[in-house]
């Protein structure tokens, strides 16, 4: 399963390809959402760009999207407080 919810929010698997020609979802690859970023994957860009995509995406305040795993990896599971399972479904439209 790709998404769950948990007691302090919701928690995704998200693969992340950085410096694609736009940001955008592509659609689910295997347990995890695949999305592609403009920002490289140094200093941290491509997280910060993750983190400001999906809370704009789920229309949350960044403080609340949080990259709980995978911090140095293309694959990561991120944390979505103050959102329920149907509403990220339905926003990313998966």
């Amino acid at each position: 399963m790709w998404i769950k919810e948990t007691p302090e929010g919701v928690i995704f698997k998200a693969v992340v390809q950085p410096r694609g020609s736009r940001n955008e979802i592509v659609g689910l690859q295997g347990d995890a959402l695949k999305i592609r970023l403009t920002a490289p994957p140094v200093e941290g860009a491509a997280n910060k760009m993750c983190v400001e995509f999906f809370a704009k995406s789920l229309k949350v305040r960044k403080s609340d999207v949080e990259i709980v795993r995978g911090q140095s990896s293309k694959s990561k599971h991120l944390l979505v407080r103050s959102a329920t399972r149907e509403k990220i479904e339905s926003l990313l439209k998966v």
